[in-house]
């Protein structure tokens, strides 16, 4: 396909990873916003984000006029997902979104905690 690369041809997860459920979820949302599907999103957000974060998001989004999740207006081109730090009973993983191709590609990061014991996204800032 255009645009795979040979080393994204497997990939893996596990539903008891933190990691690979805020990767999980930035990359079916990412395809929901992109594809322009429904109801998608919304769906996405009540299954992996806690109900605080989801009113915090929503009054975010009023205030700057964008999606809260990307924190942006647009849709990334690419998304990457890194683990940071763990402690208090919170993950911390850091967002990469690539914003355009090639050498004039833009990238923004987010700094996203989960909680360990739900496995719930509980917090999206600028990273």
């Amino acid at each position: 396909m255009p645009g795979d690369q040979a080393n994204d041809a497997v990939r893996g997860g596990s539903p008891d990873s933190a990691v690979d459920r805020v990767a999980d979820f930035y990359g079916a949302y990412i395809d929901a916003v992109n594809d322009g599907t429904d109801d998608l999103g919304g769906e996405l957000r009540a299954h992996y984000l806690t109900e605080d974060l989801r009113q915090r998001l929503a009054a975010w989004e009023e205030v700057n006029h964008a999606d809260g999740v990307l924190r942006a207006q647009d849709v990334p081109t690419q998304w990457e997902v890194c683990c940071h730090d763990s402690g208090a009973g919170h993950l911390f993983t850091t967002v990469t979104l690539t914003w355009g191709a090639g050498p004039d590609a833009g990238h923004t990061r987010l700094a996203v905690q989960s909680d360990l014991s739900t496995k719930l996204i509980s917090d999206i800032e600028d990273g």
